[in-house]
């Protein structure tokens, strides 16, 4: 079954002009009828602000800014009009040690550059039809860093109070208190 990615909307953020279009190109072969292209962190969050993206696209290194920094805002911000959105991070670094920063500032998918368009599509079909809960505590906002499944678990939670863990259903999500 094709997927079918006509109700979405994606904002890009990546400075390098060629990277930006070559992104948006797959994005609209992919059928996504709402691409928010941006070339710096700053302009990124007004616009996601503005646009209310239901995923985010966005390189980690910028000349203005870095897709942590934006990750970083988007979940902490007062002004973030959903603090759990998707976030995938480009990167042309893919060593375990950028793979957990990533993570721990929040990002949701980690892609390594050079990419295909199966890979993008693969990234955007998973943010969507597996969405991971998010976690709240003093040290970390994001989404459940473990993935693998731990069948010896028999608990509710994997954390040691219940209400660190935040049910996200759906594509827009609000966030208690």
């Amino acid at each position: 079954m094709a997927l079918n990615f006509e109700k979405i909307s994606v904002m890009i953020v990546e400075d390098a002009m060629p990277m930006n279009n070559l992104i948006r190109l797959v994005l609209d072969k992919l059928g996504i009828p709402n691409i928010f292209c941006c070339f710096s962190g700053d302009e990124a969050f007004r616009v996601f602000c503005e646009k209310r993206p239901d995923i985010v696209i966005s390189d980690w290194i910028m000349d203005d800014g870095d897709g942590l920094a934006l990750t970083q805002k988007i979940r902490f911000d007062d002004r973030s009009p959903n603090k759990v959105v998707p976030i995938v991070l480009l990167t042309g670094y893919n060593s375990k040690k950028r793979v957990l920063m990533a993570r721990d500032a929040g990002v949701t998918e980690y892609l390594v550059k050079p990419f295909t368009a199966k890979d993008i599509a693969a990234r955007i079909a998973y943010v969507i039809n597996n969405p991971r809960d998010f976690i709240q505590c003093s040290t970390f906002f994001g989404p459940e860093r473990r993935r693998k499944v731990d069948l010896s678990y028999s608990g509710n939670f994997r954390r040691r109070t219940d209400n660190s863990k935040l049910n996200t259903e759906g594509s827009k999500y609000e966030i208690p208190g």
